[in-house]
């Protein structure tokens, strides 16, 4: 019986190459509404906000004194309402629409207030109105990463009219560029859930805006230890399982391309967590809570751009170099230039991403992503991904710097002497945890 199907078969494909196939019958198929990818990217699009709220908050409220907790989470918060509006406003229409002529550089207008985003539009096998959320989901987590940087001296209405203004100039635009279509897409640029989108923007950002604001009150001279790293070990922990959403999301679809970049995000997340903590222990000689989970980010981090495109021993490579990277850039780099990132972010953000973009061109393997590295004899990907992450670095340090130089004439940065002595929270928020 097969047999015979077989034959049938067979015969079935001669006559119609014989005969002609009628017309239309080879067009390609009307994508279609997946249930299980879109199951999934639910789900991913929830771990995704996850990381930002309560994750983020919960993290950067650890690593602050206790004058500090409520103000930096409020940011998280705060940012995450903020971005949700902005996206669905413009963000999503600069991001992924059609920009014409310009398209190169940002997107069209075409889907401003989402406007004809209706129940039945497929992105892929997904409802678009997924795919938005989704995206919405990591416009909200970049700004909010630079938040940390910012920390403890920063006025929360100039914050807010920043990262707004940042994320619709700043990170829309560079998103079009790697995702929506945009130069480094027709590059090449390997960036499957973010490095130089999310991890690279946000990290530069964090420097700019650490080096614009200035130190902290009492910095090098008080102690600034976090005041309760219980919270910052939950958040981090949150952080991890999200990250799944993170990356394996990126696949927008429920395959075998999720299934590997959930894997090697797991592998390169304790390799570079172990990294950290070895290192940490030799020249400290104690692991400490705040560098385990440290190391564990930036591995979260550096296998993200990397995540769709290479194989396991490629993500523990990755973790390790991760781990030992941005311990230094935490450790000795920023004591040595001097400049007041609270809470790291360049170090881990900035980095990671760049570390993880990198090695993305040195590790990809084709039969996973479709496009071999260096180790695969395609040295010049290498090249090309230096390329995405200089137009990252070069674009979104002048644009934040103009940003924070025209907010800081008009609206001021800083809160003043008292306000930041006394604590944030009381001061910005009449709020205190006791």
């Amino acid at each position: 019986m097969r047999m015979l199907k077989l034959l049938i078969g067979t015969l079935g494909l001669v006559l119609i190459g014989a005969l002609g196939a009628p017309e239309g019958a080879f067009a390609a198929e009307t994508p279609k509404l997946d249930t299980g990818d879109t199951a999934w990217m639910l789900t991913s699009t929830a771990l995704v906000l996850m990381m930002t709220i309560p994750g983020v908050a919960m993290f950067y409220g650890g690593m602050v004194r206790k004058k500090n907790v409520l103000a930096t989470a409020m940011q998280s918060f705060a940012v995450a309402c903020l971005m949700t509006v902005l996206w669905m406003i413009i963000g999503y229409s600069l991001a992924f629409t059609d920009g014409g002529a310009a398209n190169a550089l940002v997107g069209g207008l075409d889907k401003v207030l989402l406007r004809g985003m209706g129940v039945g539009d497929l992105s892929g096998t997904i409802p678009e109105t997924v795919f938005m959320t989704f995206q919405m989901t990591f416009a909200i987590i970049t700004p909010a990463l630079i938040t940390g940087a910012l920390a403890d001296r920063m006025k929360f209405s100039s914050l807010l009219v920043f990262l707004g203004l940042w994320m619709v100039l700043v990170y829309a635009p560079i998103t079009h560029w790697v995702w929506g279509g945009g130069f480094l897409a027709d590059a090449g640029v390997l960036d499957f859930a973010g490095g130089t989108v999310v991890h690279i923007n946000s990290g530069v950002a964090a420097l700019v805006g650490a080096m614009v604001l200035g130190r902290r009150r009492g910095y090098g001279t008080e102690n600034m230890a976090p005041h309760n790293l219980i919270l910052s070990i939950i958040g981090a922990s949150m952080l991890w399982v999200g990250w799944f959403g993170f990356n394996a999301g990126s696949a927008v679809a429920a395959n075998g391309s999720a299934g590997m970049a959930m894997a090697v995000t797991q592998i390169a997340t304790a390799a570079a967590a172990l990294s950290w903590m070895v290192i940490e222990w030799i020249s400290r000689g104690k692991p400490s809570v705040l560098g385990i989970v440290s190391g564990a980010v930036a591995g979260l981090v550096a296998i993200t751009p990397a995540s769709g495109f290479v194989d396991p021993f490629g993500a523990l490579i990755i973790g390790i170099a991760a781990g030992l990277v941005c311990y230094w850039g935490a450790v000795v780099l920023k004591p040595k230039l001097g400049y007041d990132d609270s809470l790291d972010v360049f170090g881990v953000h900035g980095l990671g991403g760049i570390t993880g973009a990198i090695l993305t061109g040195v590790f990809a393997v084709e039969a996973i992503g479709g496009t071999p590295g260096l180790f695969e004899g395609n040295g010049g990907q290498v090249l090309i991904q230096l390329e995405g992450i200089a137009a990252t670095i070069i674009y979104c340090a002048i644009v934040t710097f103009v940003l924070l130089k025209v907010i800081g004439a008009v609206m001021g940065l800083r809160v003043d002497e008292e306000e930041e002595v006394t604590g944030l929270d009381y001061s910005l928020h009449g709020e205190t945890v006791q």
